[in-house]
């Protein structure tokens, strides 16, 4: 056996909030799974707790990464979680879910930082794309969040364009040209819930040097996707191909570090009460643009078991779950520059209205 075949196959899930990103983690799961292989995952959230994790079950061994990025401060600790990993569960092949606001170039060092422990073979980078917010999003073409999903597509080896059925024939084909025109490299799977018939894509090495023992497939992509967007007039930016920051500011800011990510808020609040579900569904609703992303685990006056919520761009998902050992009722919001001090009155309110009914 050659060290190219030891290595374990890594793949890095990257897209913005809500794209779809725990969903297709949940079929290559399945996928892998239903072969008699042993995957691991590795989650990354910018909140205290890790609720897409719920929907992992408890025979995949998985790390948690929370309360930070793999991007920035949490590099060194991506190292460790993968070589623990490997130590204490042998899987067959790992899986990282990066926060949405993450830049998966950031992450991508991290992960070299891991290929110092262990010998772990990058086999790709997934980007989920949003197909309708990535219409929307182009059409204004401002905005920090914007050029984060720009990124996210520039880095991917593999492009999911997610949503396809929410897309008319040729929103259909003005995305896929926007993608192809921001990524000239990546196979571009168009979806649906991620849902994908033919995973052979998943085990084709990059290249034969595409392991991290240096990641040099991977590397010249991403230069080559560099090299493009400096000759569009984007050479202001950060000699590291990807990076946003600014080369004289890169790594720091007025609190001595800075992320690309720094305009992205997360909100947790952990219930107190059950609550109406016709008013929590409300309060959804109301929630301002800026809010892009929601998710958590609630209890309703009015059902008899606990939900997984999820929201994105003012769409929401509950799923009955029946958790094992402790897990909060909580909830955690994600977005940019939105008002923090209106969103935990409305859900204080909420919780004081249903508490007055109950004890009525």
């Amino acid at each position: 056996m050659t060290i190219q075949e030891q290595n374990i196959p890594v793949h890095l899930l990257s897209g913005f909030l809500g794209s779809g990103k725990t969903t297709l983690l949940r079929r290559l799961l399945d996928y892998y799974t239903a072969q008699g292989k042993k995957p691991a995952v590795i989650m990354n959230e910018l909140g205290d707790i890790n609720l897409d994790g719920q929907l992992v079950g408890d025979e995949v061994p998985m790390a948690e990464m929370l309360s930070g990025c793999i991007c920035c401060t949490m590099r060194g600790d991506l190292g460790m979680e993968i070589s623990m990993l490997i130590n204490e569960h042998q899987p067959d092949v790992i899986f990282i879910e990066s926060t949405g606001a993450a830049n998966p170039m950031e992450t991508l060092d991290g992960v070299t930082e891991a290929a110092m422990y262990k010998a772990i073979d990058l086999r790709s980078v997934i980007t989920i794309v949003d197909g309708p917010e990535l219409l929307a999003r182009s059409r204004d073409g401002k905005g920090r969040t914007f050029k984060l999903m720009l990124e996210q597509i520039r880095c991917a080896t593999v492009l999911l364009l997610n949503k396809v059925d929410k897309l008319e024939p040729d929103e259909l084909v003005e995305a896929q040209q926007q993608l192809r025109e921001l990524n000239a490299h990546a196979q571009i799977i168009a979806t649906v819930r991620c849902a994908i018939d033919d995973w052979s894509w998943l085990d084709a090495d990059l290249a034969p040097s595409a392991a991290l023992h240096p990641n040099h497939a991977v590397a010249a992509h991403l230069e080559q996707e560099d090299a493009a967007a400096e000759h569009a007039g984007e050479s202001e930016s950060c000699a590291v191909p990807g990076c946003t920051i600014d080369h004289h500011t890169h790594g720091k800011n007025e609190a001595g570090h800075h992320h690309t990510h720094d305009h992205v808020m997360v909100v947790t609040h952990y219930w107190r009460n059950p609550v109406s579900s016709e008013a929590f569904e409300s309060l959804l609703q109301r929630l301002p643009s800026n809010i892009y992303r929601a998710k958590g685990i609630v209890t309703f006056t009015d059902a008899p078991s606990r939900f997984l919520f999820q929201f994105a761009y003012k769409e929401s998902d509950f799923m009955r779950i029946d958790p094992q050992g402790h897990v909060n009722d909580v909830a955690v919001f994600i977005g940019e520059h939105f008002s923090k001090e209106w969103l935990l009155k409305e859900l204080e309110q909420l919780e004081n209205t249903n508490s007055r009914e109950l004890q009525g």
